[in-house]
């Protein structure tokens, strides 16, 4: 939680302990669930790793192989859930489990977006919702992600 830990400096004790409930939340529920392998691409299909942090705090495990992989979050910087749904298409694999399985994650770069403590809390719970949906609900699928079916 170390990039957290750099993003609460500075915030008033009680909006830490919101955003750190929020957290604990999300926590208490994934330690019953198994971790979801997650393979996150740009839309040139290579490998990311801005998200890895966000990603195991939301009960996922980065992985490389997109193979073994259960879902597939496309996230690119400065690209909008526009920009991939038009170019996401010509870059799937039918072969992919998570393309079988429509395990796909469209999931926008807000380019007007500060790395705030807020917004990267926000970005756990909306993770955790891609990869536990039924569990988690908090709201900003259509409009931060979508799920994308072939």
């Amino acid at each position: 939680m170390s990039f957290l830990n750099d993003l609460f400096i500075g915030l008033d004790a009680a909006k830490q302990e919101e955003l750190q409930e929020r957290l604990d939340l999300v926590e208490h529920k994934i330690k019953f669930m198994d971790k979801m392998p997650v393979a996150c691409l740009d839309t040139g299909n290579n490998p990311g790793y801005l998200l890895s942090e966000e990603i195991a705090l939301a009960g996922g495990m980065l992985e490389t192989d997109i193979l073994s992989a259960v879902f597939i979050i496309y996230y690119q910087p400065g690209k909008t859930l526009t920009d991939l749904m038009r170019e996401v298409p010509s870059v799937l694999d039918t072969d992919w489990p998570p393309v079988k399985n429509n395990r796909i994650i469209l999931l926008n770069d807000d380019v007007e977006r500060e790395r705030t403590a807020e917004n990267a809390v926000s970005l756990i719970e909306d993770i955790a919702e891609m990869l536990h949906p039924g569990s988690f609900i908090f709201g900003h699928e259509g409009d931060k992600w979508i799920r994308f079916e072939v």
